[in-house]
């Protein structure tokens, strides 16, 4: 069965770079503009995991994971953080807010999709 995964950032170049690598390695994708698109998008649709940003408008990355966690069907999705803050504080609000793991941008393709296959199966 194929996984379906939900690429969330603002940059519409980012989300076509990170679906276009996925598609690419026989995954499904959707696409969401920010937090708010993403919530959207999750209430009618089953995901087997979510790459998003940090920073964005009307609902940032952190902000997000918070809302997915507190989501009993989405519970336990694994939540990749894909962002150009690298420093360790961020990091720490990710794990602390429910973040599965964490990539910096700009993003080795081979090394996305190694992580996506470590973390959905």
């Amino acid at each position: 069965m194929t996984k379906t995964i939900l690429a969330v950032d603002d940059s519409k170049t980012m989300r076509d770079m990170v679906t276009f690598t996925l598609k690419d390695a026989g995954y499904s994708m959707l696409e969401a503009e920010d937090g708010k698109a993403a919530l959207s998008v999750l209430a009618g649709a089953k995901v087997d995991a979510i790459i998003t940003d940090l920073n964005m408008p009307n609902m940032n990355g952190f902000d997000l994971i918070r809302a997915v966690r507190a989501d009993a069907r989405h519970k336990f999705v694994p939540i990749l953080m894909l962002t150009t803050e690298g420093d360790d504080s961020k990091k720490q609000e990710g794990k602390s807010a429910g973040a599965t793991g964490w990539l910096v941008k700009p993003f080795n393709p081979q090394k996305l999709i190694d992580v996506v296959k470590k973390v959905c199966p």
